[in-house]
Formats: C-alpha cells, structure tokens, sequence
C-alpha cells in the first residue's frame, strides 16, 4: 500500500507528549530493575508519557532479559537494544538509542523516517538520561520536568546525587540462600564502608551547594539523571557535524556535552528538588579510578585547545584546581618544618594555630549536617576533621597523579580503569605505599633519636633556624588564606539550600 494516502491522515494525528529515557546498562542484570523500580514510581505531568529504552551494551550477562522482563512486571513502555562490538562504550550507546528515534547520520543508504516515526519524534519533549545502577526518588521526573519547562532556553536539568548508604552487613544473616548474590550487588557494607560513603555523600552535598549558592547553573550534566530538551541535543549535533550528541573525545562525555550546550546559549541547571540515589564507591580502589576518570577528563577539557570549548565556569573549576594546590603545599611545608622544627628541638606551640582547626571543624560539622541521609556518628566524626583530612589526603594524591600525568603526557582510559576496578580485576597499591611510608617513618625517627646530639647541636640549630623561620612564615600566609577561604564557604553555607 502506498503511503501517500496515509499522510493526510498522519499530519491531522495527535500523539501525546512525551519524555523518553535512555539508560546504557552494561551487566546490570543486578541493578537494572532498582533503576526500573525508580522510573514506575514517578508521578508524570500530566498528559505526558513515559517511553523508556534500555541499551544493552556489549551484555554478556542477563541485562536485556530482566529488563525486558521488568519493564512487564511494573507496566513501562519499555524497550531493549542490543549492541555489540561497541567501542564507545556509554557513549556509544547513548548514541545508539538517539539513532533509534532520529536515524543514523552515517547510514549510507537513504532511508526516510516514516509518518509514523515523524509524529513520535515531534511528541518526544524531553529526553531523560540515566544510569543503570541509580534510582530516581519520587517525584524527581516531575521537578525535572518543571524546571525544563520553566523556560525556552533551557537545554538541561539535573538532579541533585546522593550516594545510597550500603546495609549494615549484621543485617544480613549468613543462611540466607541469597547470600553471596547480596553481598555481590553492593547492597551491603562493613563500618569502613559505611564511613567512605558518607565522606562522598558529604563531598557531592557540599559541590551541590556551593553550584546553588551561585545560581544553580552546573559545569557538568551528571549521565546520572538529566533531562535535556531535544531541540537542544539536535542544536549541539548540527553545530558540530556529529551523529549523536554524545562524543568520545572525552572521558567526561556528559561535561563534555554540557559545555557545548553552554556555548550554544543554552542553560545548564540543578534543580533544587529532584533527588537521584546513586551508587558509591566502596574501596579506595575503585573511587581513585573514578576519580581520576572524572578529574583528569575535566583538565583535558580545560587544556584542550582543540575542541574549541570553553564553560562559563571555568574560572571557577581552574580555583578549585588552585585550591587543591594550596592545600596540598599546606600539608607539605607542615610535614616538613614540623619534623625538622622537632627534630632540631626548636618547636614552640602557638596558640593561633587552633583558629584554622576549629574554623575547618565548624565547616565540615555544618556540611555533615546539612548532607542528606547523614548518621550521628557521621556528624560526630566531621566535628573531630580526622575523616575530612583522611578523604582530603586521597584527593590530594589523584590530584598529583593525574598532573604529573598530564605534564608527562601520559594518557590512560579513564573508563577501562574505572570499569576494571569495580570488577575486582585490577588491585590498589595502598598496602605497598603505606609499607614503604611506614618504613622512612621508622628510619627518620630513628635517625632522630640515634643522632639527636648533632640535631640539637648549636651548629645545626644556627644553620636551620633562618629557613625554619621563612618556611614558618610562608605556611602562616597560606593557612591564613586557606582559613579565610573556609570562611567565606561558611558564610555561603548560611542560605537554606538542601544538598
């Protein structure tokens, strides 16, 4: 039958509007129906559907079978598409489920999209993109939806990330049948566990905050849970000659897609009241490999010249590389001048080295209690600033790792590491560094002792005792700046924004 008689009928239709979700799962038999669980319990606006595709990426586990299964048992309009072979990784997903609904740009044979397909693509207003192992709190689409809406220029919103906190593993009794299958999902935790959570759920609550405190625009649309406006992922496409919105060129491909939304005049939000629960990472292993995915990608956008990209905040992310400079050198001058200063017997305490300790416990007390889901000894913990500094520590020590990277141009795959090191397969080297730092500790202490004459001699302490002085001085100006910057962070802090 020819179609022609069918597109007087097509461009007189209606078809309801609609927000469809992309959700790249690759082996997520384990979380996929929690993600699934979270999208059947949204309130939708009203006279809107919900359409939801499941990519099932390079799946060599039950994913696409769950989904499929899931997506019966709680009544979605869902479907699954497989891929294989894919190079892009997420990327490349994304990318398929765009080509599912607008064609692909690359196919050769010229293929037109049926009436059909034109009065769907017209009735999708929103493309949801998530990830397959977080979950959407209620009424989350909805807030989405209504700061999408707010304004024409809008290209994206973002939720708001909480990490979920693990299950106390007492809870888990040993003869239940599924328990090996439990403790594989993540689900549950060791105290250890439960206190790196909250470090990240209090890292995440205090850059949420501080994006609201000015203006609640974002640098980075989180794949976690975004709804973009698709006049806005078609504008980045044609601007740029790609096949989907999703590039490669990155290891922080939705930063990467956030910026060229923000070069192309559209808005890039958080919005205040939608929430998404998100998986932590639950080993120093595998969050330094996110980490160092997330950050190194971020400085590869900021030094790449080529993609011709620039965010309005960068100024902002270039201050906080600055800011951990800072307290990086800190840290060091206070290793250094307080070893020699002890060693060399011409330490002297000062009473106004307590300012910086109680400012900086004042403001991660005020962060603790402002993080959602937060326990009392999470609280009761920040106020002492010995797991802030800990957490600190690590970040200090990605943020080495990824510079010196970089000034050696030593590029690594953020998402094969990342991946990697949540499946177990590659090990942290903690252990061993600890090891070596507990055996020049051992050695310096005990050269300290064995050679305390010469130390304390009055040569030594003549020949120390002008730089001792300088390095005192300099570590004085750049804690009183650290200290005045934890101030006006506490001032920020002052609004009723929610983390």
């Amino acid at each position: 039958m020819s179609t022609e008689h069918l597109l007087p009928i097509t461009k007189n239709a209606f078809m309801k509007p609609r927000v469809v979700a992309f959700i790249p799962a690759h082996n997520e038999e384990q979380s996929i129906r929690d993600c699934l669980e979270g999208l059947a319990d949204q309130q939708l606006p009203a006279g809107v559907d919900l359409d939801v595709i499941v990519i099932a990426d390079n799946c060599t586990d039950r994913t696409a079978e769950v989904a499929l299964h899931c997506g019966q048992d709680l009544n979605l309009q869902l479907i699954v598409l497989k891929t294989r072979n894919n190079k892009k990784r997420k990327v490349g997903a994304l990318n398929t489920a765009w080509k599912s609904l607008y064609g692909d740009l690359l196919d050769i044979h010229a293929s037109n999209l049926s009436p059909y397909q034109q009065l769907y693509n017209k009735s999708v207003k929103a493309i949801l993109g998530m990830d397959a192992d977080s979950r959407m709190a209620p009424g989350a689409l909805l807030h989405l939806w209504e700061g999408l809406m707010s304004a024409r220029n809008i290209g994206g919103v973002m939720a708001k990330y909480t990490m979920r906190m693990p299950k106390k593993l007492k809870e888990l009794s040993l003869d239940d049948p599924y328990y090996e299958e439990k403790i594989a999902s993540g689900q549950y935790g060791n105290p250890f566990t439960r206190w790196w959570t909250h470090q990240q759920k209090q890292d995440m609550a205090s850059w949420l905050l501080t994006l609201q405190y000015n203006g609640g625009s974002t640098y980075v649309l989180g794949g976690q849970a975004t709804l973009f406006r698709p006049e806005a992922l078609h504008d980045i496409v044609n601007r740029n000659n790609l096949d989907g919105p999703w590039q490669d060129d990155s290891d922080v491909e939705d930063m990467l897609l956030t910026w060229q939304l923000q070069k192309a005049k559209w808005k890039t939000l958080i919005s205040p009241n939608a929430r998404c629960f998100v998986d932590s990472m639950k080993t120093y292993h595998t969050f330094r490999q996110q980490r160092y995915k997330w950050d190194s990608g971020t400085i590869d956008l900021l030094t790449n010249s080529e993609l011709d990209i620039k965010t309005k905040h960068r100024w902002r992310i270039w201050r906080a590389q600055f800011r951990s400079l800072l307290d990086l050198t800190i840290r060091i001058l206070l290793v250094v001048l307080l070893a020699t200063s002890l060693i060399t017997a011409q330490f002297s305490w000062n009473w106004i080295w307590v300012i910086p300790i109680a400012v900086a416990s004042l403001l991660n007390l005020i962060l603790a209690v402002k993080t959602p889901m937060r326990r009392p000894i999470d609280v009761m913990l920040s106020g002492t600033v010995i797991s802030a500094e800990i957490y600190l520590w690590v970040k200090l020590s990605i943020f080495i790792h990824i510079w010196l990277d970089k000034l050696s141009k030593n590029k690594k795959d953020g998402w094969h590491n990342q991946y990697n090191a949540e499946k177990g397969q590659t090990r942290s080297k903690l252990f061993e560094w600890w090891f070596v730092l507990l055996i020049l500790l051992a050695l310096i202490v005990f050269a300290a002792f064995y050679f305390r004459d010469f130390f304390t001699s009055s040569k030594v302490v003549a020949l120390s005792a002008p730089y001792l002085k300088v390095g005192w001085t300099i570590l004085s100006y750049f804690t009183g700046w650290a200290t005045l910057l934890m101030l006006y962070q506490l001032w920020t802090l002052r609004r009723k924004y929610k983390a």
